[in-house]
């Protein structure tokens, strides 16, 4: 049974999807928005933090912190190579990072990626 801080992160980021697509129905609609106003619309804080594409060994996890005092709101991971799979890609339990995790049909490691979106 998911936890109550994991139940409440899948509803936020449910609900950032939502808001981000009916966003993007408006913006298509109405002329574009001053940069002032976009960055205005971004929680305080608002940073991409990102782990450069590196070769794990299959299913070993990387994880991306978000610095300082921040949390995480969203995130994901890619894996690359020949056959790659990403196997899981998910918030870390107390909410400051990001895990990601891998495999590749026919070798020993894979190439994987990770991205967190981190706010005040």
């Amino acid at each position: 049974m998911p936890s109550i801080k994991t139940t409440a992160l899948a509803l936020a980021a449910t609900a950032m999807v939502t808001g981000l697509a009916t966003a993007g129905v408006a913006s298509a609609q109405t002329p574009s928005k001053p940069a002032a106003a976009r960055a205005a619309a971004l929680p305080p804080g608002y940073q991409i933090v990102a782990l450069p594409n590196a070769n794990v060994p299959n299913f070993q996890r990387r994880v991306v912190v978000c610095p300082g005092t921040k949390h995480v709101l969203g995130g994901g991971g890619e894996a690359r190579g020949n056959g790659a799979i990403l196997v899981g890609s998910f918030p870390t339990d107390d909410g400051r990072g990001w895990i990601a995790l891998g495999r590749q049909i026919g070798y020993n490691d894979v190439g994987i990626s990770v991205y967190a979106i981190c706010a005040d």
